[in-house]
């Protein structure tokens, strides 16, 4: 029993690699998804900016708030500096989480060779 077991699993997927469909086809557009993430860098110096705008600290509290009343609440992606001071990291991040934005991404360049 567990032999033929072992043969199914090994060649169901040869199976289904050789299947080919054909799909209909339709006048509808694709969607577009917008995108529901709000990016917001911070600079050496620990300057934030909202969107690209430049954001002083209450200012990004109102528009932390003005983002968690959207629903699906939007990601935040932080683009931070390395040299930012990590207290002011962790500022941003406590703001984000006081307004329940609690999907955060780091933004990240990828490293050349």
């Amino acid at each position: 029993m567990l032999v033929l077991l072992v043969i199914f699993m090994i060649t169901l997927p040869l199976i289904a690699s050789r299947l080919t469909v054909q799909l209909p086809e339709t006048d509808a557009q694709p969607t577009v998804q917008e995108s529901t993430a709000v990016e917001l860098a911070i600079d050496a110096q620990g300057q934030l900016f909202w969107d690209g705008i430049a954001v002083s600290d209450a200012e990004l509290e109102m528009r932390l708030q003005a983002a968690a009343r959207r629903r699906p609440k939007p990601d935040l992606h932080l683009r931070a500096d390395k040299t930012t001071p990590y207290q002011r990291l962790a500022e941003v991040m406590s703001a984000a989480q006081r307004n329940e934005l609690n999907r955060i991404g780091f933004i990240t360049a990828p490293k050349t060779p």
